[in-house]
């Protein structure tokens, strides 16, 4: 298991793990979307973002992505969110919630560091010097989950980017990226769904 220490109130990827009851993985892992546009590959961080890669696994692992929309498309000039996950305005939201034995609607926001060991928890910044220090930040292809408070992010809403977005590294938990069939994912609009998410092998 992944131990990892937070510089604002040291509590570490352990207390999380264990808190929430998570099988943290110690590395990066590979799944699959199948989606009704078509198919990609993303990778996501679990060696730098172990508590919220450990999350979204279990949601994959318990289905709760299976045939859900993507239920908000915001769309920019050469740039556009792509929303998934359980629409918090559904009125169903929250019996899925009770069902997924989800004891909190969110989790700590996670963000990496460079030269830091650990991530840093509960903490987001807009300080340009150490925006330069972050491990991940928004670009092409980068999945997301979205926000739930000023520290906090859903336990089960996340979001693509099909471009950089630097106004808004460090302040959102960037957990993985797309790695393979990012034209697919900009093809994405309205009414489309996801079929199905694997973990790989």
């Amino acid at each position: 298991m992944v131990v990892a220490c937070s510089l604002k109130n040291e509590i570490d990827s352990n207390y999380y793990c264990q808190k929430f009851k998570f099988n943290c993985i110690q590395g990066n892992k590979i799944v699959f979307f199948k989606t009704s546009k078509g198919d990609f590959e993303v990778e996501l961080f679990g060696k730098d973002n172990p508590v919220t890669v450990s999350n979204f696994l279990e949601n994959i692992e318990k289905n709760i992505y299976e045939n859900q929309k993507f239920y908000k498309i915001v769309n920019h000039p050469q740039l556009k969110f792509i929303h998934g996950g359980i629409n918090p305005e559904n009125k169903f939201y929250f019996e899925r919630i009770q069902t997924l034995n989800k004891k909190s609607h969110s989790i700590p926001l996670e963000i990496k560091f460079k030269e830091e060991i650990n991530p840093r928890y509960n903490y987001q910044t807009k300080n340009p010097y150490e925006t330069e220090k972050l491990v991940n930040t928004f670009v092409s292809g980068s999945i997301s989950m979205v926000k739930s408070g000023k520290n906090n992010s859903s336990s089960t809403e996340f979001f693509f980017v099909t471009n950089n977005i630097p106004e808004l590294d460090g302040r959102y938990s960037i957990f993985g990226k797309i790695i393979k069939g990012l034209d697919t994912l900009k093809k994405i609009e309205n009414g489309d769904y996801i079929k199905e998410v694997k973990i790989s092998n």
